[in-house]
């Protein structure tokens, strides 16, 4: 029973006060248990290592990758077409894929991530416009696969899990990495920064 002395602030709260915060204390310890905010830590024993690695951002433009449109021996006519211009490939049709065939992607968080909550504008996105967002993806690393087979996961803070799908020329050792982003603005504002990864042995 409510005093007639208490005040507003002393008042207790009502029951469909109450299942709000309940709702939301269970969606916050889903989207944490789902973000990864929760894991515990990791090391050697779980077959990862760290690693102090120069990482760079490339994308998929002709300044990045190595491209043009059209070519000579068409009198450029089928500037539709895509062709490598420099390297032992040049003149070689460019498909945009990795070196293991697969399309290029940039990290995604998905829905149950820590990012809907400091994003939640984003959240109609991944629900209605683009509900391939839904789920957590991957972003695509080229790497010396010397060093680093394809397949290999790593964490780059920043950035967030990535896989080793794809080579280049320039990438030679274990210390050389680079991170495939969705534009040329975001791969410039990345640069290049030497950062602590963490490895995954398969």
């Amino acid at each position: 029973m409510v005093s007639p002395h208490m005040t507003a602030e002393q008042t207790p709260p009502t029951p469909a006060i109450l299942r709000g915060r309940i709702s939301f204390i269970l969606l916050l310890t889903v989207t944490l248990f789902f973000s990864g905010c929760a894991k515990r830590s990791i090391g050697p024993s779980d077959g990862i290592n760290s690693r102090v690695i120069e990482a760079t951002g490339y994308c998929g433009c002709s300044q990045c990758c190595g491209w043009e449109r059209g070519n000579w021996y068409f009198l450029k006519l089928d500037f539709w077409n895509r062709y490598v211009n420099y390297g032992k490939y040049a003149g070689r049709p460019y498909t945009g894929l990795t070196a293991c065939g697969t399309t290029p992607t940039e990290p995604q968080p998905g829905f149950f991530s820590l990012d809907s909550l400091q994003r939640p504008w984003m959240i109609p996105t991944r629900l209605i416009l683009f509900p391939w967002y839904f789920l957590p993806e991957k972003g695509t690393i080229a790497a010396d696969p010397k060093h680093y087979p394809f397949g290999t996961r790593m964490y780059i803070p920043g950035y967030g899990w990535g896989v080793v799908e794809d080579k280049g020329g320039a990438i030679k050792g274990p210390d050389r990495i680079d991170l495939f982003f969705d534009s040329h603005a975001d791969a410039i504002h990345w640069g290049r920064r030497k950062l602590t990864v963490e490895i995954e042995r398969r």
